[in-house]
């Protein structure tokens, strides 16, 4: 429950974040010809901001999403070093990602910036499988404890999907085939209008549908998936300096599954979420405000051969935060948000029940910067958490970078929270393990060190090392009905290497993971490959016989795993994964052609759960 004075403070500091200087406005007119503003201001990013994203931000534009040759945002996200993908079967169902090792709950999962990971799931995780990327504009991945940064659940990481809009009047259109017409086919389609109001509208729409062999291993059944998804953008410009911006998110997936380690008929599952998002902007020289209002709901609907089990969960965020540039020097930011989940969960199987709960959150959170000269700056985060079930808890982040000549090296520590899910508090499932109200949350420190060499302008060689310890983990008690915190620590120690070649019209990578999660008795994590290496090249060919196109390969070896088979734990062999695209304009259209997983290995990921073998996809696009 929160007191009077911490009410007090938030509603004072949304509202201070709001009061404006008319002298910090910039002398600006618009374009009325073309509707868009002749903004000369950018954000000015604090030093702080700036170091968390030169340690360990990625980022996956939408060129790149283009390139990829792929709906899928699995796809995308495994071609990352750290980060381990495994899919329960075929598209469209349950995916999880382990970053660095860690549990998959333990990478926060953001939409524009607001966390969208679903609390009626068992451990409120985020499924990936339900994430096809036609719509998304840009994808931000964070790796490394971030709970002072994003909020609970960052303990290994964060990735922010953003749904920018496109300033322009345009539309487009694109389709793909892959192999077995009509078995696997997407069609996406984008439309941006500027209103003469000065409304920037941008509509983006997406179908997906697959029919693929069973997902277990020497299964017969088909299972397939349906994917719909639409995202609304508008932006309006208030002032020179304000703009209000909204954000429409809805996808819906059906699809057959197998339910369990055997062939399964007549198990479907219906998947729908929506997320709105309205807020405004405020940037001056030297600060930037924001006033963010966002809901989203997960609707889950499970037919197992007769038996329904039915989820849900909503979430109302407002989230308001100020940074600014004090000085050449120092730069400071602050903020507040407030989170409400309610969830209801429907079991109809062996056991029977069910069940709803709520739970509250209101954190505050503070960072800063010093640039103590040119070569060496200082960051600190810091946040509290007033959780309705596990009271108040803090996280922080302390980061240091220094550069020398060609070499620059950073570290930081930082500490991690992951609150019990809806799910986790109050849930049943039909085996009749039911929530526990006492849970406290998980917990985490982490120790990481980062070095650059730049060899010259074009070849630059990056390495990380980190070693994370868990505390408090939550696992479900088949003995005691219940869910509850481990007694045993995690301990997670890694090494990510990368060399990076990029000259002209054409870029090399290189890449190691080794990473090893053990619990404190010595008992490996499952999922959990200990080695990861690959390769990527891109290049623009000018061929006398085909004209220019651009070519893009892709290679991955995930190593050995453990995992569970369906009666015992089982070691699942290594693979190796090579994709391969082709982009050409032809006749005013992007001709594409993607081969993935080339070499056609035959493999489970996870164990009993085949996956996809050779695919061959012919896609067509056109901007008008």
């Amino acid at each position: 429950m929160l007191s009077r004075p911490t009410i007090f403070l938030s509603l004072t500091l949304i509202i201070s974040m709001f009061t404006f200087s008319s002298s910090a406005l910039e002398n600006c007119k618009w374009n009325n010809k073309k509707g868009v503003p002749c903004l000369t201001v950018s954000k000015t990013p604090n030093t702080s901001e700036f170091n968390q994203s030169s340690v360990n931000k990625i980022i996956i534009t939408k060129q790149d999403i283009i390139n990829s040759g792929t709906v899928d945002a699995n796809d995308v996200l495994k071609l990352i070093p750290g980060l381990d993908v495994f899919q329960s079967g075929q598209k469209g169902q349950q995916t999880s990602i382990f970053t660095r090792g860690s549990e998959s709950n333990h990478t926060l999962v953001l939409l524009n910036g607001i966390a969208i990971n679903d609390q009626s799931v068992t451990d409120g995780l985020h499924d990936f499988g339900q994430d096809f990327v036609q719509t998304i504009q840009q994808i931000e991945i964070y790796k490394g404890a971030n709970g002072a940064h994003f909020g609970p659940s960052a303990i290994a990481g964060a990735i922010n999907f953003i749904t920018d809009i496109d300033y322009t009047n345009s539309y487009s259109v694109s389709s793909g085939l892959v192999e077995n017409i009509f078995r696997n086919n997407s069609i996406d389609g984008n439309y941006s209008k500027i209103t003469d109001s000065g409304w920037h509208l941008n509509f983006k729409g997406a179908a997906t549908q697959s029919k693929t062999n069973s997902a277990i291993a020497k299964g017969n059944e088909d299972d397939g998936s349906k994917n719909y998804q639409v995202n609304l953008n508008s932006v309006k410009w208030i002032s020179d300096n304000i703009k209000f911006k909204s954000t429409l998110y809805s996808r819906k997936t059906k699809a057959d599954y197998d339910g369990s380690s055997t062939d399964e008929q007549g198990y479907v599952s219906d998947n729908k979420m929506y997320a709105l998002q309205s807020g405004f902007e405020h940037k001056s020289q030297n600060s930037e405000n924001n006033l963010i209002f966002h809901y989203h709901n997960y609707d889950r609907d499970y037919d197992n051969a007769g038996y329904l089990d039915e989820y849900e969960s909503e979430s109302l965020v407002v989230k308001a935060d100020r940074s600014t540039k004090l000085s050449d020097k120092v730069s400071f930011g602050y903020g507040s948000e407030y989170k409400y989940d309610w969830g209801a969960f429907e079991n109809r199987g062996s056991y029977t029940a069910s069940t709803k709960g709520h739970m509250k959150d209101f954190g505050f959170f503070a960072n800063a910067g010093y640039k103590i000269n040119e070569n060496q700056t200082l960051s600190i985060y810091g946040r509290t958490d007033d959780h309705n079930t596990t009271g108040s808890n803090q996280t922080y982040k302390l980061n240091f970078i220094q550069i020398l000549g060609k070499f620059k090296f950073g570290a930081t520590h930082s500490t991690g929270l992951r609150n019990p899910s809806l799910y986790e508090l109050y849930g049943s499932d039909n085996y009749g393990i039911g929530g526990n109200t006492n849970l406290n949350p998980e917990k985490s420190q982490t120790n990481e060190f980062y070095g650059e060499y730049n060899f010259s302008e074009i070849i630059k060689f990056t390495s990380t090392g980190y070693r994370t310890k868990v505390f408090d983990r939550i696992e479900s008690n088949a003995a005691y009905s219940m869910h509850e915190n481990m007694l045993v620590d995690i301990n997670q120690e890694g090494l990510e290497s990368e060399l990076l070649f990029s000259e002209n019209n054409q870029n090399f990578g290189l890449y190691t993971t080794f990473s090893k999660s053990r619990k404190a008795n010595g008992q490996a994590q499952a999922r959990r490959p200990d080695l990861s290496y690959g390769a990527n090249y891109s290049k623009k060919i000018n061929s006398n016989i085909y004209g220019p196109f651009n070519l893009n390969l892709n290679y991955k070896h995930t190593g050995q795993f453990i995992d569970w088979d369906g009666s015992k734990n089982s070691r699942q062999k290594s693979t190796d994964l090579v994709d391969l695209s082709i982009k050409k304009n032809w006749l005013g259209n992007i001709l594409s052609i993607n081969l993935t997983n080339l070499l056609n290995e035959r493999y489970e990921k996870p164990a009993t759960y085949t996956q996809d073998g050779r695919q061959l996809k012919v896609g067509f696009s056109r901007t008008y």
